[in-house]
């Protein structure tokens, strides 16, 4: 009975096995990466944005911004432990509501589908006045149409790194790895010359924060202007810290990559912020410190959008050899810039895939690749959206 109870043919049961690149998940280094691709662009300039409306105690406040930052990357891995699954959308719906949470979600899209074309852009124009500046030094003069220039390198990086994220997220992040690396050579390079040139010229640091120190004009104090609230410590303090909270632009990134870290992942995610703490407070922070005490007075302003190209040319040392630096650290600048265009496309289609999840978009923009797994309909239009942009454009950003 019992032999012929086991030969009785059960009913076949099916199982479904996800067996897709969108389970592959990435190491915190990796996670890493994606999110200094677009932190570390901010190094280049943020020091002299800042200084340009309040002073050379700049350096200073991108230093406190960089410290604050590690509370606001806390919050951030807090709040991706907390809303795995739903993301922006999920925690502003529960809080105000669904409209709400969709007007939330349409702001960062736009800020995603604006801020790749404007760093891809930008990586062209830096890539085309070092071509000009080149054949100047060759004496072959090339004038170079540096909008038509910028734009055509856009699309050609945007198309890129739309086919990597296609593949999926290990591919994407793979090359913002060699980005960071190449990066990482730079800098290393860059903060040990430039100790080396304060410690032969004796630099002074610049002048610490105070009401007497600062700059303080309409482009600066905005609405404030011409109440004399300035003069108040605190005050000033505030001014210059707003002035300067664009030095941690790109954090919001490290909760877009939250899904596809490894396990153990709130480990990992801890890991993947205080590498990027560490990072960006060393890069940003010491450039700003580095430009005011080497670059001169007189000449920094031409700088203003690229400290590290301006230190590169009054770093002590033969002419030929900053030459050489100051071409690399441009050529950094482009790779830095471009792989912001790929975290801007991991960011959007994270976004956009916690909204589909929730019913707001149609299963349609899930469907996965049939190669890669990836939801390739989803990165299809946020790659559509980015070259309209630069194309509308032209390259003038």
């Amino acid at each position: 009975m019992a032999s012929s109870l086991e030969n009785i043919k059960r009913p076949a049961v099916q199982v479904f096995v996800a067996t897709t690149v969108m389970l592959t998940f990435i190491s915190f280094w990796r996670a890493a990466a994606i999110v200094l691709s677009d932190l570390a662009s901010s190094a280049y300039y943020v020091g002299g944005d800042a200084e340009k409306v309040i002073g050379k105690s700049a350096p200073w406040f991108i230093l406190a911004v960089m410290l604050f930052s590690y509370a606001v990357r806390s919050v951030y891995i807090e709040s991706s432990s907390m809303f795995v699954r739903g993301g922006v959308y999920r925690v502003v719906k529960e809080a105000m509501g669904s409209t709400l949470a969709k007007l939330s979600v349409s702001a960062l899209l736009f800020d995603y589908v604006l801020t790749g074309p404007i760093s891809a852009v930008s990586a062209g124009q830096y890539l085309a006045g070092l071509v000009e500046e080149v054949s100047r030094y060759i004496h072959r003069p090339l004038h170079v149409n540096q909008d038509a220039f910028a734009a055509v390198f856009a699309v050609a990086v945007t198309l890129y790194f739309w086919r990597k994220n296609i593949q999926g997220i290990h591919e994407s992040s793979d090359k913002a790895m060699f980005i960071m690396k190449t990066t990482t050579v730079m800098v290393v390079i860059l903060i040990a010359w430039c100790l080396l040139t304060i410690f032969k010229v004796s630099a002074h640091l610049p002048p610490l924060p105070s009401p007497s120190s600062m700059k303080f004009d309409r482009e600066s104090l905005g609405w404030l202007f011409g109440h004399g609230l300035e003069r108040i410590t605190i005050i000033a303090l505030l001014v210059g810290f707003g002035h300067s909270v664009l030095a941690m632009s790109g954090e919001e990134t490290l909760t877009q990559v939250n899904r596809e870290i490894e396990h153990p992942k709130l480990k990992n995610l801890e890991r993947a912020g205080l590498v990027i703490f560490l990072y960006s407070l060393l890069f940003t922070s010491l450039v700003s410190f580095f430009a005011v005490m080497i670059i001169p007075d007189k000449v920094r302003p031409e700088y203003f959008a690229n400290l590290i190209s301006g230190l590169a040319m009054y770093m002590i040392g033969p002419l030929t050899l900053k030459l050489i630096f100051q071409a690399f650290v441009v050529v950094v600048g482009v790779l830095i810039l471009s792989g912001a265009v790929n975290t801007a496309i991991v960011g959007a289609n994270g976004v956009l895939n916690r909204v589909s999840e929730d019913g707001v978009l149609t299963s349609w923009f899930q469907r996965p690749h049939k190669k890669f797994g990836t939801t390739y309909r989803i990165i299809d239009l946020v790659v559509i959206l980015q070259l309209f942009t630069i194309i509308a454009s032209r390259g003038n950003v």
